[in-house]
């Protein structure tokens, strides 16, 4: 089974073009090969989102359109559009949980849009901010939703609170607000965790990122940096962290360091950590003017988006102006290629991501992954169900909807390969290297020997069974034996019983005579 990490862009006019529509691209990492284009989007910064293919349903893609209130819907099977939904008004930001059930749309009024992909319900809207909603973002677990907005402010919003039919009828409280910015917040990433056991990154207008733990509601620590950071992008293990500015500029920031003057040696220690007073300047991290320019990337133009990729060893940065993608490696800063993500000039990348490549890719790939076109991909995999969204909120429609859900089972019950294709033979050789035990013997070669084991260990078990039956059998017969011997024993006691208390009688009689004739004989000595 190849499994091949590919990029997928997302492109939009650059101020001052003359280009009208941007698309959404799929390139492969390693060569920058185009290998599907889906037109027809002009979709900003944070307004691109999508699931990848999995459990047996393909994948889709969403792009909300800057000029008119239309979130476009793509398929990974057809490079045409799929669908239109007509939404209440325009949206200025989107987001979709891992699984794809939900969908979060933020508008310029503050507002905040819910709704179930697969019913097209929509479950809530409120008003979470006082001015534009600038980004959205769900937790790991999809238990959270955060947004971020022109006012400063990052909402933390409970999706168990906003689902709630009882509540239905009151206003959406936010689970906590963090609200330490004080200019326009631009960037929100949510690390790897079970809400709220999970630590978020918030970066701002104000040349600011802040560190925050979300079980305490409470802030870590606050990098300051010489510009205003527009994206963020963060490690999965958050070992460190990458921010970029307007000009250009992408700041690696470690959040672990070696310290040499412990009493046992070297050892890493958490950067920050002191909470509101704790502020790490970025142009000041390290004395050194060279282990400051080791970390700092200069792409020479706006920077509109970052992505690690799947083994976060490169980092891809979204140029906002040439609708390039730049591929570096992160240890060493050194640029390996260049993707172009669209043919025409002043176009920008407003969105980039890394993935594997979709096994319904169209006309690329089969379920097989092997190279040629995708006839068969259309068929077994089917595609993920998104109806329409509602534009205003309806209580029937809500407590009657039906979910249509594609069950992944259905192929493998017909003998077929999974849909994952992942062959049952290559499943079974995968999975017993998995779990033999380091050093041991292939499974072939030692199968035979294991038998033989298994059956001298069947025979002695059931000689040893028939011993304790023996044995068992043996222990009944005594008792029974026992049991009857012992009532017939009883009455014999009875009998003997009677026949001593008769005797002791008669020498009770015997001993009354004699008792009485020696009182005679004392009576006539007195005389």
């Amino acid at each position: 089974m190849n499994l091949h990490e590919v990029v997928l862009c997302a492109t939009a006019p650059a101020e001052g073009s003359s280009v009208t529509a941007g698309a959404l691209t799929v390139h492969d990492i390693k060569t920058g090969t185009s290998l599907a284009s889906f037109k027809q989007t002009n979709a900003p910064r944070h307004c691109n989102a999508y699931v990848e293919t999995n459990n047996g349903q393909g994948g889709f893609m969403l792009a909300a359109q800057a000029d008119k209130s239309i979130l476009n819907v793509y398929n990974f099977q057809k490079d045409q559009l799929a669908l239109k939904i007509v939404l209440p008004e325009k949206l200025s930001c989107i987001a979709l949980d891992r699984s794809g059930a939900y969908c979060a749309g933020g508008t310029a009024q503050g507002r905040i849009y819910l709704w179930e992909v697969a019913s097209g319900i929509l479950f809530n809207a409120w008003d979470a901010h006082y001015r534009q909603v600038n980004v959205l973002c769900f937790s790991h677990d999809g238990s959270a939703l955060f947004s971020g907005s022109e006012d400063s402010g990052v909402g933390v919003w409970s999706m168990a609170r906003i689902l709630d039919d009882e509540l239905q009828n009151e206003l959406v409280e936010p689970h906590c607000t963090l609200s330490d910015h004080t200019l326009p917040v631009t960037d929100i990433v949510c690390g790897i965790g079970a809400f709220p056991a999970c630590r978020v990154l918030t970066a701002s207008v104000d040349h600011t990122v802040k560190f925050w733990d979300l079980s305490s509601s409470s802030l870590l620590c606050t990098f300051h940096f010489p510009k205003p950071i527009s994206t963020l992008v963060l490690d999965p293990t958050e070992r460190l962290f990458f921010a970029a500015s307007a000009d250009g500029s992408v700041h690696q920031v470690n959040l672990f360091r070696e310290r040499a003057d412990r009493p046992g040696g070297p050892a890493l220690e958490a950067v920050g950590g002191g909470g509101i007073n704790d502020t790490i300047r970025i142009e000041d991290f390290d004395t050194a003017g060279g282990a400051r320019r080791k970390r700092l990337i200069s792409a020479g133009e706006p920077i509109a988006s970052l992505a690690l990729s799947l083994t976060t060893t490169l980092l891809l940065v979204g140029t906002a102006k040439s609708g390039r993608v730049l591929v570096y490696d992160v240890a060493s800063h050194q640029l390996l290629r260049t993707i172009s993500a669209h043919k025409e000039r002043d176009m920008g990348v407003v969105f980039v991501s890394t993935m594997l490549r979709p096994p319904d890719l169209v006309g690329h790939v089969t379920l097989s992954m092997s190279a040629g076109a995708a006839s068969g991909a259309s068929e077994n995999i089917p595609v993920r169900p998104i109806v329409p969204f509602q534009r205003m909120r309806d209580t029937k429609a809500r407590d009657a909807h039906d979910v249509a859900v594609m069950l992944p089972g259905s192929a493998w019950e017909e003998g077929r390969d999974p849909p994952a294709s992942y062959s049952y033979p290559e499943f079974d050789e995968d999975y017993a290297r998995f779990v033999r035990p380091q050093g041991a013997e292939p499974a072939a070669a030692a199968m035979p020997a294991r038998v033989a084991e298994l059956e001298s260990e069947v025979a002695k078990l059931r000689e040893e069974l028939g011993k304790a039956k023996g044995v068992n059998d043996a222990m009944w017969e005594a008792v029974v034996q026992r049991m009857v011997n012992g009532g017939a024993g009883s009455s014999g006691k009875e009998g003997g019983a009677t026949s001593a208390s008769e005797e002791g009688s008669r020498n009770g009689r015997e001993g009354d005579g004699s008792s009485r004739e020696g009182d005679r004989s004392r009576k006539r000595l007195r005389g």
